[in-house]
């Protein structure tokens, strides 16, 4: 089968599409044809390891290694392991195959079935690689550590972003009134997404404003954490949930300490694998609740200007490998 594989931390240039072994479906394993997968700056930090604790945690200190890329997908099912319960082959679905070695960025991938989820009906294959790894960001950031409620004041940075539009509308959906920063091209959007209000960050320096809020999810934040300190309410927690290195690191190290016992909390968000939060988002998705953003669409030949386009920070949603069109084949003649 064709498949990313890289050898080297790197730009895009790195990357190559190369004949690889087919996966082997064990006992406890789902093997799926992939008809499309999605990026995220997750991939992006693999691929060039611009976050040296990464190396240090087993991904591979001078090298990756596992040379696969790639952890949002969508498919069919082509063929199961004895153990498995949930599903058969035919079914659609879609899944995040980040705790489970990645491999998305190919034509197959195998993984134990609580790493998927059946595929929102009403979505395309496109639509449904869209979703998980940004949604389950979203999703857990707002409800776990933000501890969202029903009329909280909440503010999204990077409202444009893959996990700023779920967000939207996921802090929407629990209730909450939802403040999105954008650029300029961006402001409509954020509205038709559901935010009540729209700052645009080109005119306006949120943290400036002597305004507050109970929950500010940053989805790129780019501000100081002294600044966010200053724009939550008394009680108000502060979730990164990506950004540069140093956004991370800064978060990591700094929030804890200047977070206050009983008081403002500071802190961030990285996505768990939770088949039961899939389903969570697969109810919503059919409900129209939760929609995806796609900004571009790139076959899987050119995987390599998709990230670079990913690493430019200014994809508008979510950018989708299309790795086969995913349309049953035609009865014979």
């Amino acid at each position: 089968m064709k498949a990313i594989t890289y050898k080297k931390y790197g730009s895009p240039d790195v990357i190559r599409l190369e004949d690889v072994e087919k996966p082997v479906v064990k006992d406890d394993r789902v093997l799926v044809k992939i008809y499309a997968a999605s990026l995220n700056a997750y991939d992006w930090h693999f691929l060039t390891a611009d976050i040296f604790m990464m190396r240090l945690m087993g991904v591979g200190m001078f090298k990756p290694k596992n040379p696969r890329l790639g952890a949002d997908f969508s498919g069919r099912v082509e063929a199961v392991g004895k153990n498995v319960t949930q599903f058969k082959p035919g079914d659609e679905v879609f899944g995040d195959a980040a705790s489970f070695g990645n491999g998305a960025f190919a034509e197959y991938i195998a993984l134990p079935e609580k790493a998927l989820a059946l595929k929102p009906a009403n979505l395309s294959f496109d639509e449904a690689a869209a979703v998980p790894m940004a949604a389950l960001t979203a999703l857990q950031g707002l409800r776990d550590e933000g501890k969202i409620e029903a009329g909280k004041k909440v503010l999204i940075q990077g409202a444009s972003g893959g996990v700023g539009t779920y967000a939207v509308q996921l802090a929407k959906w629990f209730g909450a009134e939802v403040t999105a920063v954008c650029s300029t091209r961006n402001t409509d959007q954020a509205r038709k997404l559901g935010a009540d209000h729209v700052i645009d960050y080109t005119k306006e320096n949120f943290t400036l404003s002597g305004k507050q809020y109970d929950l500010i999810l940053a989805a790129n934040g780019y501000h100081p954490l002294s600044a966010y300190k200053r724009a939550l309410t008394p009680k108000g927690i502060y979730i990164m949930a990506g950004g540069t290195a140093a956004q991370i690191f800064s978060a990591m190290l700094l929030g804890p300490l200047m977070s206050n016992k009983g008081g403002k909390k500071m802190g961030g968000v990285s996505a768990k694998i939770n088949q039961k939060d899939l389903f969570i988002l697969k109810d919503l998705l059919e409900a129209g609740k939760v929609v995806p953003v796609i900004d571009r669409r790139y076959p899987l030949h050119e995987t390599a200007e998709a990230l670079r386009y990913l690493g430019e920070g200014h994809a508008r949603g979510k950018v989708v490998i299309t790795v086969a069109d995913g349309r049953p084949l035609s009865p014979a003649l």
